[in-house]
């Protein structure tokens, strides 16, 4: 579906803190100051530190052998986008199946209280691991197993004909890319192709291109993150999650490290004296002001239902978009302030006429160069 028109501003004011995997913008860490602090502060390490992180992320990448195990298709999994990179979930090995559990010790409570993101995440890698299995003569079936927050989803794998290799290939590839991207249009086959993918039974995908309904998403993506932004709460869980350098994202293998978001690197103690002084929803703002008017679109997707069963499907919708994307040389990354903030959300699901749905994600897209690999945690750690 396509969404034209013109916005309809939001009364939630006009500032915002920026994606919850952002830190300080570069310019402000400039004009504070730091612009005479050493090379070797602001790099936040040695350059063998980047170096081993670089070969850390190419390894977790290496392409899906083709006699893959059981063990391999749990690390395609695995490179899943999930909030804050926390990676909130188990993998249970069986007889030709894996079972995908949530780990609910490593989610957000803050940006996420009912832990919608976490099983969006378990859709993620659930598709990700079909699709690997599929395009390894292993075809399978998603089932999941509702059962509130001990939900589950059950992944059999079996023996037939080989499919989606193109999107298995684009797997190692996918990232949450948050940059500015080059502002053109996509053409019309691409945006076909893209909406091939996210088709799903049970989810709805709601494509925005035209400009002036763009600044009407960007509207609601700065109403929830002022309101995000001005929550402790919200601003230290999330400064919780961020890695200022190699050394610290390769010690847990999780978080958000800056160079993956375009920001520099420091050490742990400057850079989180900075993130204090400079984090600010005034620049964060004028960054997604930037995040939006430079991409191509935007694509919020919608689950028929409300509940663990319905969030799982919009992951696997989802990560079939994020994968065409990849492999046609789009980018993408979330807005998902809109739908985090649960008074703004009802009125965000009006705006895009559904009042009575939950809208699930937001998704901007459009074509930019690629930012560093963010890293997972060894199999041995996520096995159950």
């Amino acid at each position: 579906m396509v969404l034209d028109g013109s916005p309809v501003h939001p009364t939630y004011g006009n500032t915002t803190v920026g994606d919850v995997d952002m830190t300080w913008s570069r310019r402000n860490f400039l004009a504070a100051g730091c612009a005479g602090v050493t090379a070797t502060w602001l790099g936040g390490c040695s350059g063998s530190g980047m170096e081993t992180y670089d070969d850390t992320a190419r390894a977790l990448r290496a392409p899906l052998p083709a006699d893959a195990k059981p063990e391999d298709f749990v690390r395609f999994a695995s490179l899943a986008p999930n909030s804050h990179n926390t990676q909130p979930w188990k993998f249970r090995l069986g007889d030709d199946a894996v079972d995908i559990l949530p780990d609910l010790s490593r989610s957000c409570p803050v940006v996420d209280p009912d832990d919608h993101h976490v099983f969006v995440s378990l859709g993620c890698a659930a598709e990700n691991l079909l699709i690997a299995g599929n395009a390894r003569g292993r075809p399978g079936e998603v089932s999941a197993n509702p059962a509130g927050k001990a939900s589950s989803i059950a992944v059999a794998l079996g023996n037939g004909a080989i499919s989606d290799r193109e999107l298995c290939d684009a797997i190692p590839l996918r990232q949450s890319t948050r940059s500015d991207y080059d502002g053109q249009p996509l053409s019309t086959e691409d945006l076909r192709r893209l909406g091939r993918a996210a088709a799903m039974p049970g989810v709805e995908t709601l494509f925005i291109t035209d400009r002036a309904k763009m600044d009407g998403v960007l509207d609601y993506v700065i109403a929830g993150n002022s309101v995000q932004c001005d929550d402790p709460a919200f601003v230290e869980e999330l400064k919780d999650w961020i890695r200022f350098n190699p050394e610290a994202a390769l010690a847990t293998k999780d978080g958000l490290f800056t160079a993956c978001s375009g920001n520099p690197t420091s050490p742990s103690w400057l850079g989180s004296l900075m993130f204090d002084l400079f984090f600010s929803k005034e620049s964060e703002n004028e960054k997604y002001a930037g995040h939006v008017n430079s991409s191509a679109g935007i694509v919020i997707f919608v689950a028929d239902r409300d509940d663990e069963e319905g969030w799982i499907n919009v992951g696997r919708s989802f990560q079939r978009f994020a994968l065409q994307a990849t492999a046609l040389g789009i980018r993408h990354a979330h807005l998902n302030m809109p739908i985090e903030v649960a008074d703004i959300r009802p009125e965000f699901a009006s705006w895009l006429g559904i009042p009575d749905r939950r809208p699930d994600l937001v998704i901007r897209f459009g074509k930019a160069p690629a930012l560093p690999m963010s890293l997972r945690r060894p199999i041995a750690e996520v096995l159950a």
